[in-house]
């Protein structure tokens, strides 16, 4: 198989990447389970956004707080000024936030912010930003979305990647040549035995970029989701989220003895 780009991973990253390359090119995205098992889809809480100028520097200085300082300064600003921009892209493909009575929009508050600056939709905004993403990349006609279909190695000679190696459906393995190759895929959650992520996301890109000598960032560094509701089963956790804290909600232990900051980052 051939292709002008290979985006490897469906969930927001890979669709939003998608919608923005050149509509004369042909676009490959692949996914080893069916296209609404992303853990795009499981997200709750919302998307935060620059509300005006004035939240600039609060909002700055929240998300360096809760990066322990050791976020890139221009990958952040550049985060923060466009996601009003992002925003607008969003309800051009027909994303619906919450809004107040008067047609403004309703911002609740998540750990690390000390403001409200997050977007939501009911408690299913992933689902809904995802959704309405996948829709859009369905009706183009340069975009072909393989499901079912595993990549296990990058096509790489000379420190350049020609595409990648990948297994079907059907068991059968081939290699899809491409110009360019996007990993849009980093989600491991399904290596834990607790974890609120789908169980077939389990780290392949990063094991991948690895092998390369693909250049990473704190890899060390594993995002925990404080709150779900409890099993012994070694099945996916049902996340309670973020938002209900952000709310006001409290985390007490079996004392019922407050034990933590219920907005960490």
């Amino acid at each position: 198989m051939k292709t002008d780009i290979l985006i490897i991973g469906t969930g927001c990253s890979g669709l939003y990447c998608a919608l923005h390359l050149p509509q004369e090119m042909q676009v490959m995205l692949i996914t080893k389970s069916d296209l609404e098992s992303s853990d795009s889809f499981l997200a709750q809480g919302g998307i935060c956004v620059l509300k005006d100028d004035s939240d600039y520097e609060s909002y700055f200085e929240d998300t360096m707080r809760a990066g322990h300082y050791e976020n890139d300064r221009t990958s952040v600003e550049i985060m923060i000024r466009s996601s009003g921009q992002i925003i607008q892209d969003l309800l051009s493909y027909g994303v619906d936030f919450q809004r107040e009575k008067n047609g403004n929009f309703a911002y609740t508050r998540e750990g690390a912010h000390s403001q409200n600056r997050i977007l939501f939709h009911e408690d299913l905004t992933g689902r809904e930003i995802t959704g309405k993403l996948l829709g859009q990349v369905r009706k183009r006609p340069n975009i072909r979305l393989l499901q079912y279909t595993e990549m296990l190695d990058l096509i790489s000679e000379n420190n350049t990647c020609y595409g990648a190696v990948v297994r079907r459906e059907n068991a059968k393995i081939e290699m899809v040549r491409a110009a360019v190759t996007i990993l849009a895929a980093g989600g491991i959650g399904g290596l834990y035995k607790h974890s609120t992520n789908f169980r077939h996301l389990t780290g392949d890109a990063v094991a991948v970029a690895l092998r390369h000598n693909i250049d990473l960032k704190d890899i060390n560094y594993i995002q925990i989701h404080p709150t779900t509701f409890y099993t012994k089963e070694d099945e996916r956790s049902f996340l309670i989220s973020e938002s209900v804290r952000g709310e006001g909600a409290k985390l007490y232990d079996k004392n019922m003895n407050r034990f933590v900051d219920e907005l960490l980052p």
